[in-house]
């Protein structure tokens, strides 16, 4: 592949990422991306296949960048010393509202799927979705006091996550507000860390805190 064949494909799985996150799989045609890319359909066909394949590289390409930005959080927990472990996992959880909020159209294709988009594109939950949360409950699991369904708090995160980065909440004035506002991204993320320092019992006040919780 040529530099400038690259380039294009890079071209296409931005234009296809956004179309896919706004729209949906569903309601995205290949000649909707071959228009919004500048280019015709022979030419995105020829360099990233069909409306399905095109889909498969966004979403793998989303799940890798969403891994790599996990990876070096959940490190940080396994080398974490038993005074460390709470801040570890509240850097989990901050770098993951920082990776939706800065890449919001990868939980918006995410979100998608949870409507039932590309229903007959069945392999990407288990092939993507699945091994990430076992990824993250296995980290997380042995630090707890208590006995909490792990699979349900890391959902609850990242159900709270992806809709808090695409829909944000609403001000006192009836405004829809998102992390884009630093007030509202820094009240989201106290909010979380304390929901989830309280449901898995870890030990120690809220990193960052005074002792009562979070302010």
């Amino acid at each position: 592949m040529t530099s400038a064949d690259s380039g294009q494909r890079e071209l296409i799985l931005r234009v296809a990422t956004r179309l896919f996150a706004a729209l949906g799989y569903d309601a995205t045609s290949i000649s909707q991306i071959a228009e919004a890319a500048g280019l015709d359909v022979a030419t995105i066909t020829q360099q990233a296949g069909g409306k399905r394949e095109l889909y498969l590289a966004v979403m793998e390409r989303a799940h890798h960048a969403e891994l790599v930005g996990l990876e070096r959080s959940v490190g940080e927990i396994a080398a974490a010393s038993p005074g460390e472990t709470s801040a570890a996992v509240h850097h989990l959880i901050d770098d993951y509202i920082d990776f939706c909020a800065q890449n919001s159209e990868f939980p918006a294709l995410w979100m998608h799927r949870w409507l039932f988009d590309a229903s007959d594109v069945t392999e990407l939950d288990r092939q993507y979705v699945q091994p990430l949360v076992q990824y993250i409950i296995e980290a997380i699991a042995p630090l707890t006091r208590g006995s909490p369904d792990m699979k349900y708090v890391i959902w609850s995160v990242i159900w709270c996550t992806h809709a808090f980065s695409r829909g944000g909440v609403l001000d006192d004035e009836g405004n829809r507000v998102g992390p884009e506002d630093p007030e509202t991204l820094r009240r989201f993320r106290a909010y979380l860390h304390e929901m989830v320092h309280c449901v898995l019992a870890l030990p120690g006040d809220l990193p960052g805190n005074p002792p009562g919780g979070a302010t």
